[in-house]
């Protein structure tokens, strides 16, 4: 969404209209699930995709319709991957598309506004209204910010007490719904994975999670290791003594539950100190490396520092899903699909093994 909010202010602020498509709810089986999005220009190009086939290109030109037809307004489309739109591309499975098909020219302020809170990573909720029973015409928009406050809107009246009732928690990463004529299309808040040690595998795991949207930090008490050869994908490089720069980051209030921690150190006691300081922060992940005889001997001493047993039961250890990883590429592969699966499906806990 952040790279298709750039491309469509860009194209706004130089005169060039398109049509926002924006799949609302899906039903059943689909190409792509709600929240995805595409942009339609009148010369036919496009950015962004909705699954791609014959839905997609039934989308293409009803969207190229509408930019065709003055002051054209918001249009619902609703497609069932049966034999019209399924056949040729193997999705006759029963799955049903909703979508707003919106025609745009002078609204730039308001994208403006959606860009900007998208690229803070910090999480806004996008309100469609697109039945009758919303009360409100088809096509508003109505832009909240993290806390559920109303900083835009493209629509002739204000939101409803309902609306605003329904708006999700994003605290709890909620996924898109449609309620009562409105669907609401959350962007959660961007995931920052701290990386505690410069090594092989941290630096695999950053290059992979960089590639799927996690903001990266790494810290290494070496410089050699903690530096921009290494990690390019790096938004910021911390180097110094492991227990006090995380005393640090916790005391300044920079790990937060929209952080993951990553402790992949090259020792015993390194991991152990950093352990030692995560285990106890506002992290949303703790997760650290090391075999299970490792794994118990670190927690043996913490317990004996007085870390409580039910904060280190939290801890994911073994790191990563158990896909029989035996290289530093398929170890960094079962750990980003672990950070993965908590980011999207809000898995929390670790897994018993």
């Amino acid at each position: 969404m952040r790279d298709l909010l750039h491309e469509l202010t860009k194209a706004l602020e130089a005169g060039r209209a398109c049509t926002f498509c924006t799949l609302v709810e899906t039903r059943g089986s689909t190409p792509q699930k709600a929240g995805a999005a595409m942009l339609v220009f009148a010369d036919g190009t496009q950015a962004g995709t909705l699954g791609g086939g014959c839905v997609e290109a039934e989308v293409k030109q009803q969207s190229l319709r509408l930019l065709g037809e003055p002051n054209a307004s918001p249009q619902v489309r609703t497609f069932n991957l049966d034999d019209n739109y399924g056949w040729d591309d193997g999705l006759i499975c029963g799955g049903r598309m909703t979508m707003l098909l919106h025609p745009l020219n002078d609204c730039l302020a308001y994208f403006r506004k959606y860009r900007d809170l998208v690229s803070a990573g910090t999480g806004c909720i996008e309100a469609l209204a697109i039945g009758e029973t919303a009360e409100l015409p088809v096509g508003s928009r109505y832009l909240f910010d993290g806390n559920r406050n109303l900083v835009a809107r493209l629509a002739r009246q204000n939101p409803t007490d309902k609306l605003i009732e329904q708006l999700p928690n994003l605290a709890k990463r909620p996924k898109a719904a449609l309620s009562a004529g409105v669907g609401y299309l959350p962007v959660l808040p961007r995931i920052t994975l701290l990386i505690v040690g410069g090594g092989h595998v941290g630096q695999a795991v950053a290059r992979l999670a960089a590639e799927v949207d996690f903001d990266i930090w790494v810290l290494d008490d070496r410089e050699k290791y903690a530096n921009s050869d290494r990690f390019p994908t790096a938004e910021r490089l911390l180097v110094g003594d492991i227990g006090e720069v995380l005393k640090r980051l916790q005391a300044e209030n920079e790990i937060t539950p929209s952080t993951y921690c990553l402790i992949v150190t090259r020792g015993h006691s390194h991991d152990e100190e950093a352990l030692y300081h995560l285990v106890r922060c506002a992290a949303g992940y703790v997760g650290m490396i090391g075999s299970k005889r490792k794994i118990r001997l670190i927690y043996e001493d913490l317990i004996a520092r007085g870390v409580p047993e039910e904060l280190l039961a939290k801890v994911h250890a073994p790191l990563g899903l158990e896909i029989g990883s035996q290289t530093v590429a398929e170890i960094a592969v079962s750990i980003v699909a672990e950070l993965i699966a908590c980011r999207n499906l809000g898995v929390v806990r670790p897994v018993p093994r």
